[in-house]
């Protein structure tokens, strides 16, 4: 697995600089990309694995949960289950990974796919760190956990994953992906008439996907809320770091450690 992940971002990496035209309004590099992007899906993997090691309720313990356990902001979901409203958010998931692609059918984006598609994997990288990681640290129970009419089998509520509640993965995977589209368009497109619509679609679909979350009972508002602003913000902040004109940049730099010299990434300010 290791070797592919490795494989993927060379590849992505020589994509970009293979690709990477003069008319593209971001700037990318190999020493750094590569070395953020490997990390980023190598803490996603050990995020995802000590996510699947929280411990669950015992029967007595799930039996025993109570509305009143939960904050009165939140609450109002509690019991909350649905599993059409999850198989529809799962499908506007899994479809919403491609729409970066609808991006391709701008010439000067398409003459970019490369860098393009480096930027994307490397921003779903850093969404994919932040949610496992903050999840595996932060346990907190799922709405459906609390239900109380027995639709909902305790088997499922004795689940590590019922322990997964904090905070909403899906929404922050689809507001990286939706806000990314946008970002970039708008990047490309300074005077398109279109932008604002793009933005008001980049900003409905991962919200009616925190909605459906909510209704199938797999996270509390605040999870979604958390969700939606990480997501946005990451689908955001990646493509303007690497803007050529932006004030903030990444850029590889030296470290010196300990007497010797580590190539490493700094963030840089320009006033």
């Amino acid at each position: 697995m290791k070797r592919h992940i490795c494989t993927l971002v060379l590849a992505i990496a020589t994509f970009t600089q293979s690709f990477g035209q003069s008319s593209s309004p971001y700037k990318t590099s190999f020493k750094v990309d590569a070395p953020i992007t490997a990390a980023g899906m190598g803490l996603s993997g050990l995020g995802l694995y000590l996510m699947q090691q929280k411990d669950a309720f015992t029967e007595e313990e799930a039996m025993a949960i109570s509305k009143s356990d939960v904050n009165s902001f939140d609450r109002f979901a509690a019991g909350n289950h649905s599993a059409s409203a999850k198989k529809v958010s799962d499908v506007m998931l899994y479809s919403s990974i491609a729409a970066p692609a609808l991006l391709l059918f701008d010439k000067d984006i398409s003459q970019n796919t490369g860098q393009m598609l480096a930027l994307y994997v490397e921003t779903m990288s850093v969404t994919g760190t932040l949610f496992t990681m903050g999840s595996a640290a932060f346990p907190r129970t799922r709405p459906l956990v609390y239900d109380k009419s027995g639709d909902v089998p305790l088997s499922e509520k004795t689940r590590a994953n019922a322990q997964n509640a904090f905070f909403a993965g899906h929404t922050a995977a689809v507001a990286t992906m939706t806000f990314f589209t946008a970002k970039v368009f708008h990047d490309y497109n300074p005077d398109s008439p279109a932008r604002p619509f793009v933005w008001a679609g980049a900003a409905l679909v991962p919200a009616t996907v925190g909605y459906l979350r909510l209704e199938a009972g797999k996270h509390f508002l605040s999870d979604n809320i958390m969700g939606y602003v990480i997501g946005a913000a990451v689908g955001i902040a990646v493509p303007q770091f690497h803007k050529t004109n932006s004030n903030l940049s990444l850029a590889p730099t030296t470290i010196p450690v300990q007497g010797e010299a580590v190539e490493g990434v700094a963030l840089q300010y320009k006033f």
